[in-house]
C-alpha cells in the first residue's frame, strides 16, 4: 500500500509539472497583446510600451519566465492582474469563499441523491425502480444552462421561493441564495450516478457469491449492506471523483447564470480581457483540484478493494 500511495503521489507532481507548463505555454501563444492588456485597451506609445515591457520582464526567455512564474506559484504569488491592478491572490481569495460553498453544496447532491436514487431503483422492483430510473434518464439529457434557466424561473421570478441573483451575506443567506444555483450544478450529474450506481448495484445482485449469500438464508440486508454496496461504491466513487473535480469548471456556467461572483464567472471575464495572469492562476487552481481529488479517490478505491494497492 505504502508504495501504491508514493507511486500516484509521483505521478500527481509529474501531472501537475506538465499541466502548469501546458497552462503558461499555451496562454503565451495565445493571442492577444499582453502589453495591451496592462494598458487597460489603450493605445501606446513606443516609450510605454518599452517600459511596460521591462517591468513585467516580458522579454526574458520563455523558459526563465515559466521557472519565476512557478517559483512564485508555489509560494501563492501569481503577479497582479492587468486589469484591476491587484495582487491576483486577493482576487482569487476575494471569490474562492463562494465557489467552494457553491461545489460543496453541489457535491453533496450529487453523491448522496444520486446514489440514493440509484440504490433504491436497483433494489425496488415495479413502479418506483422504473419511475426512478426513468427520472434518471431524462435528467442526464439537461443541460446546466436549461437547469438555471428553468429554476430561476419558476423558484426564483414565478414562486420568489429564492433570490434571483447574488451570493448573500453570512452563512445562512449564502445558502439561501446558492441553493437554485447548486441544484443547477448538480441537475445532470446526480442523475449520472444515479445510473452509475443503479448499474454497479444491479451488477453485483448477480455476482455468484452474493445468490450464494441469499440461498444460504442470510438476511436480505446484511447481503445487501455486506457483499453489494461495498463492491458496488468502487465504480460509484471514481465516477463521483471525476464529477466533483468537473464541478470547479461547470461552475462557471451557473456563476453567470445566477450573476454569482466566483471563479468561474472571473475566469469567464478574466480570458475575455486577456488578463493572462488571472487566467494562468485559474487554469492552476482547476488542474491541482483535478489531480487532488483524483488522488484522493485512488486512496479510497484502494481502501475499498485492497487488491487496486497491489497493482
Amino acid at each position: 500500500m505504502f508504495s501504491f500511495i508514493v507511486r500516484r503521489l509521483v505521478f500527481s507532481v509529474l501531472v501537475l509539472f506538465i499541466a502548469s507548463f501546458l497552462i503558461y505555454g499555451s496562454l503565451e501563444l495565445a493571442p492577444g497583446d499582453p502589453v495591451t492588456a496592462l494598458a487597460a485597451g489603450h493605445p501606446v506609445d513606443a516609450q510605454t510600451r518599452a517600459r511596460l515591457t521591462a517591468e513585467n520582464h516580458l522579454n526574458d526567455p520563455f523558459l526563465v519566465r515559466y521557472a519565476r512564474w512557478t517559483e512564485n506559484a508555489l509560494h501563492g504569488d501569481f503577479g497582479r492582474s492587468y486589469l484591476e491592478g491587484e495582487s491576483v491572490g486577493t482576487l482569487i481569495r476575494a471569490r474562492v469563499g463562494t465557489t467552494l460553498l457553491l461545489v460543496s453544496m453541489s457535491s453533496l447532491l450529487i453523491i448522496l441523491g444520486g446514489v440514493a436514487i440509484g440504490t433504491v431503483a436497483a433494489l425496488r422492483r415495479g413502479w418506483t425502480g422504473t419511475a426512478l430510473t426513468a427520472a434518471a434518464g431524462m435528467g442526464l439529457g439537461v443541460p446546466t444552462f436549461v437547469a438555471s434557466m428553468l429554476l430561476l424561473t419558476v423558484f426564483a421570478v414565478e414562486l420568489g421561493w429564492f433570490p434571483v441573483f447574488g451570493s448573500g451575506s453570512g452563512f445562512i443567506d449564502r445558502i439561501w441564495h446558492l441553493t437554485l444555483p447548486a441544484i443547477a450544478l448538480a441537475f445532470a450529474s446526480m442523475a449520472y450516478i444515479a445510473r452509475v450506481t443503479q448499474a454497479s448495484v444491479e451488477g453485483e445482485l448477480q455476482r455468484e457469491h452474493v445468490m450464494t449469500a441469499t440461498a444460504r438464508g442470510l438476511p436480505r440486508r446484511q447481503v445487501i449492506r455486506r457483499h453489494v454496496l461495498r463492491n458496488a461504491s468502487i465504480p460509484v466513487a471514481t465516477a463521483s471523483g471525476l464529477i466533483v473535480a468537473y464541478l470547479v469548471v461547470g461552475a462557471a456556467v451557473v456563476e453567470q447564470s445566477f450573476s454569482l461572483n466566483g471563479l468561474g464567472s472571473f475566469l469567464v471575464s478574466s480570458i475575455s480581457r486577456d488578463d493572462f495572469p488571472v487566467v494562468q492562476a485559474i487554469a492552476l487552481i482547476v488542474i491541482v483540484v483535478f489531480v487532488v481529488v483524483n488522488f484522493i479517490v485512488d486512496l479510497l478505491v484502494s481502501f475499498l478493494d485492497p487488491r487496486v494497492g497491489l497493482e
